[in-house]
């Protein structure tokens, strides 16, 4: 893994915990000593033919964690007499296996796991330092690695929702991962349009739809020699932005140092820009699209989500009839105007 040091460890209940550091530190062989439990509950995968997508049954997500307090969050380091899901003191990164997956090896297959990106209960993404933002890189590198070689995972999607106007039930700044037991709809619609342009024109519409936007560079919010960051001509959120490699890869692992390295940079620019846009911290999701394992990965190409439901400083977006009932966006910001009051609210 180059210069991140990975350490494996189980949890009472057996789940995995994997801690991810730039150096050796103590404490990596820290025991759980909370009460071991059992298995969480099983979910179960519907299908749903009028749609011809997959739904996820997970009841048992009902009773998840809910907002705590800072003296009870799971995702800060354990203290004595305060054991958390991590036993060791401190830490830089740490993965594990959610204690409220979606999914489940055995049942309806894939696996959820929870990337921890600071110790610090009130850090966000964007405080990060740009060698912590490398670390989780690793992390992301080393999860879809091992996620994609399991039986049945047919996709694994790395994302961070932050706000709890977004939902995030627990304040820690913290990201999941979902391996998928089947090519999510919005990943097969994708590839669907790329390969109906390729037998068209012969072309690659995301490298296309890169060059435009560059050439144009009417919503390119911020760029580097290797990835550009823009507002999406048919943008559906209020601020939308697409984090692009220069050079079309199918997922984060097979990012070169150089740009895993760019990328630091850029999307704490752009996390910056979005808090200095109203003063305040921003709600977001932000979305890795990568290749699927073994459905089309030559049509793929890398890139990152990031979109608020904010609209204005005291507004929100809702998806009311026509998105929710009908999946028809409306957007009430121009993407034009997005990216200038992004620019705008640089450094």
């Amino acid at each position: 893994m180059g210069r991140v040091r990975r350490t494996v460890t189980r949890l009472a209940d057996g789940r995995e915990l994997i801690y991810f550091d730039r150096c050796e530190r103590p404490g990596r062989d820290a025991v759980d000593t909370r009460p071991a439990g059992g298995p969480p509950p099983v979910s179960e995968l519907r299908y749903d033919p009028l749609l011809e997508e997959w739904v996820t049954i997970a009841a048992h997500r009902q009773g998840r964690t809910f907002l705590p307090g800072e003296d009870a969050c799971p995702l800060c380091p354990s203290a004595p007499g305060r054991p958390t899901e991590i036993p060791a003191a401190d830490y830089e990164v740490v993965v594990l296996e959610n204690r409220f997956p979606t999914f489940q090896p055995g049942a309806t297959g894939g696996r959820c796991e929870v990337v921890c990106f600071s110790p610090d209960h009130h850090a966000s993404f964007a405080d990060l330092p740009p060698q912590q933002v490398r670390t989780v890189i690793e992390a992301w590198a080393d999860r879809t690695a091992e996620l994609s070689a399991l039986p049945g995972v047919e996709q694994v999607f790395c994302f961070e929702n932050r706000g709890e106007e977004i939902g995030v039930t627990l304040r820690h700044p913290h990201g999941q991962i979902y391996a998928y037991p089947f090519v999510p709809p919005r990943t097969r619609q994708m590839l669907a349009a790329v390969r109906r342009h390729a037998e068209r024109t012969g072309g690659d519409l995301f490298a296309e739809l890169l060059a435009a936007e560059r050439e144009a560079g009417t919503r390119v919010v911020a760029a580097n020699e290797l990835w550009t960051a823009f507002v999406p001509h048919a943008a559906r959120w209020p601020f939308e932005v697409h984090l692009y490699p220069h050079r079309r890869v199918p997922d984060i692992c097979a990012l070169e140092e150089a740009e895993r390295d760019a990328f630091a940079a850029l999307y704490l620019d752009v996390l910056g820009r979005f808090d200095r846009l109203f003063g305040r911290p921003m709600p977001y999701v932000a979305a890795w699209h990568q290749a699927p394992v073994r459905h089309e990965r030559e049509l793929a190409y890398l890139h990152l989500r990031l979109f608020s439901i904010r609209r204005a400083a005291d507004r929100l977006k809702y998806l009311a009839g026509s998105e929710s009932a009908m999946g028809a966006f409306i957007n009430d910001v121009r993407p034009e105007e997005a990216a200038r009051l992004l620019r705008a609210a640089g450094d």
